[in-house]
């Protein structure tokens, strides 16, 4: 460590507020009210929307205090480290306007500590470590305010702190743009998706076109052309005719083939697994001898869909890479030609078939539930081959570039990670 570092307090340094316990009884669905930051937006490194609990707009003057900026640190206090890591993030210029809640924590830089390099703190192992080890509650792990301002930090001069920052947050940068990116991307495939399949407003191709005497819209909407619609008793209501309803299990089989990973134990794996699921799809490297049971072998034309509390769509999409296997709480989906993964990966992050599983998923845990894979792919959905090829080929190039992006950000994050630990002990220094 340099002679100008110094050994503190992280209390003595920030500026550390908890939230506010807002009345779930005001909450309003009114998209032009503030979203409310509480423990289950907080993921690892990041927030997440969905299902956010909102606070009204005319009610907020009261409430300044807890009204998050760009680029303050929130923590979960509640359960604050999971399998997957480290429940925090950085609000960012999309996170805000937003308020903080109950039994979560905001942390502010102070004269002696920059934001920026206060992130990175948070983000640390050496801070985790901490969290872990002063965690309280078997049912519910929680820690306090003390026990995260009583954590043991290094700085460096403001400077040096504001240089080491600027280095990680130029990687963060990029991996969030590329995240942006590829939500753009997948919303712009489930955007076709639901104009094709659910308002089948697919374009109409020559074939289509003659059979409705209208050749000269070839590459226009089908029903906004005047395609012919026939009524389907099962599904109750109009499909374009020469559609039939048809079961993915009539689509696709479903691999079952299974490996010892520890009989290979020096072996590197590709491992897709529920702990470790982070909404991006991707994997982790591990030997053999430190996965302790049986997985399903997956190829470069699967797609895995979590039978394990299905209300939270847990698909990924592998790329097309040697010893790759997947927990056994997967249902893998094994289609021949990347048409039809690229097909069963927009049907299967649908609104209509996640609503399906969640009804079908049995257990007695709450948290636990699972929906039986023969019931998974017993669902149907109006359907013809052709149109469906013609989909999966037009959103390839999408689907491709996301794995393009997702690769890029695994090696970035990499990097972050590496550099970060050497950064802010002074092993390695800027400029």
């Amino acid at each position: 460590m340099a002679r100008d570092w110094k050994k503190t307090k992280l209390g003595a340094e920030v500026d550390f507020l908890t939230g506010f316990p807002f009345k779930s009884e005001n909450y309003t669905d009114d998209s032009d009210s503030i979203r409310l930051v509480r423990g289950d937006n907080i993921v690892q490194g990041a927030l997440r929307w969905d299902g956010v609990k909102r606070w009204p707009s005319s009610d907020c003057s009261d409430y300044d205090l807890y009204r998050l900026r760009e680029g303050d640190v929130v923590l979960a206090m509640d359960r604050p480290w999971i399998a997957a890591g480290l429940k925090y993030a950085r609000i960012s210029k999309f996170d805000i306007p937003s308020l903080l809640v109950q039994r979560t924590a905001r942390l502010r830089g102070g004269p002696n500590l920059d934001t920026g390099y206060l992130r990175y703190v948070i983000g640390s192992l050496e801070f985790t470590q901490h969290i872990q080890a002063v965690a309280t509650g078997s049912i519910v792990p929680h820690i306090s305010g003390n026990q995260i301002k009583d954590f043991d930090i290094t700085l460096p001069p403001l400077a040096e702190q504001k240089t080491i920052s600027g280095v990680l947050s130029a990687l963060d940068a990029k991996i969030e743009l590329n995240h942006r990116i590829n939500a753009e991307l997948e919303g712009l495939a489930k955007l076709l998706y639901d104009y094709w399949f659910v308002q089948f407003e697919f374009p109409l191709t020559a074939a289509h076109a003659a059979a409705i005497g209208k050749p000269k819209h070839t590459g226009h909407p089908y029903l906004s052309s005047g395609g012919p619609m026939v009524h389907d008793p099962q599904l109750k209501r109009k499909i374009p005719k020469g559609w039939k309803l048809t079961a993915i299990a009539d689509l696709v089989p479903i691999g079952k083939d299974t490996i010892n990973p520890s009989a290979n134990p020096e072996k590197l794996f590709k491992l897709f697994s529920i702990p470790g699921f982070d909404q991006t799809g991707t994997h982790r490297q591990e030997p053999g001898s430190a996965i302790g049971s049986n997985k399903f072998t997956v190829v470069g034309t699967d797609l895995l869909v979590s039978k394990l509390n299905p209300w939270t769509n847990r698909v990924i999409y592998p790329a097309d890479e040697p010893d790759m296997v997947c927990s056994t709480e997967f249902v893998v989906m094994r289609p021949r030609e990347l048409w039809m993964k690229n097909f069963l990966y927009m049907l299967a992050t649908d609104p209509s078939f996640v609503a399906f599983c969640s009804q079908s998923a049995t257990g007695t845990s709450n948290s636990h539930k699972r929906v039986n894979p023969s019931v998974m792919t017993s669902y149907g959905i109006p359907y013809s081959a052709d149109v469906a090829r013609t989909f999966g080929e037009t959103v390839h190039p999408m689907l491709s570039q996301r794995l393009v992006l997702q690769q890029q950000c695994q090696e970035l994050t990499a990097l972050r990670d590496w550099l970060l630990p050497m950064l802010m002990n002074g092993q390695v220094r800027v400029g």
